[in-house]
């Protein structure tokens, strides 16, 4: 008598957001140790994404500047910047690399980023504004965690008056509420800052979309653990 016995892989190492954390580290350090004002300004200019019109991008697909929708996803301009994105990462990319495994996060990240960037640069109101930094590709992965977890909790805290309150919230609501401020700021972003918000929005969708595609995997992957 035959039976069918059920395979079960042992989970790989998921490397997938340990290599993009140090990505992001090296850039940043490369970029900022024994580096000048203008030896900085002009790296910017050279690795990252610069805003322009859809003639002038149709035009970049012969050249080199294709290249800095990637590119700019690993140049952050200071600390903060770096240390934000660094922290999402962490918290959104290592449960969902364990769901879609480390090659297809690779992927949703450097995909959603480089089309993030291309949308920002098309939007942005005038040309030769610089786009740097991991958050479109970062989007893509909390967009995806969303869809592949949608009844998951994540624990927050809250100041209540003198104390510090930890508490647990459903992570649909406070990406729901981290997504609706990208919306928000999208239109008057300009008060808080040089954020490319259209940027956000691109990458966060382009996550959902995908996610929603490789349910069917994700699905097939749990049964065979």
């Amino acid at each position: 008598m035959f039976v069918n016995l059920p395979s079960r892989k042992k989970p790989g190492v998921r490397w997938a957001t340990p290599l993009l954390f140090t990505l992001f580290g090296l850039a940043f350090l490369w970029l900022n140790i024994a580096s000048s004002d203008d030896h900085f300004a002009r790296q910017l200019l050279r690795w990252g994404t610069l805003s322009g019109s859809l003639t002038q991008w149709r035009a970049a697909l012969s050249d080199a500047r294709l290249f800095t929708l990637l590119s700019a996803l690993f140049i952050h301009v200071n600390a903060l910047h770096l240390i934000g994105n660094l922290l999402f990462l962490i918290i959104f990319g290592l449960p969902a690399e364990r769901a879609i495994g480390s090659w297809r996060l690779l992927l949703l990240f450097l995909a959603g980023g480089a089309l993030a960037n291309l949308v920002a640069a098309l939007v942005l109101g005038e040309p030769g504004r610089l786009i740097v930094g991991a958050s479109g590709g970062v989007s893509a992965i909390i967009g995806a965690y969303l869809c592949l977890f949608p009844s998951a909790r994540m624990g927050i805290v809250v100041p209540l008056g003198l104390w510090l309150e930890f508490i647990r919230a459903p992570a649909a609501l406070l990406i729901g509420l981290w997504a609706g401020l990208q919306l928000m700021f999208t239109f008057i972003g300009p008060a808080f800052g040089s954020v490319a918000w259209w940027a956000h929005l691109t990458g966060f969708v382009f996550g959902v979309i995908v996610a929603l595609l490789l349910r069917p995997v994700v699905a097939r992957n749990a049964r065979l653990r």
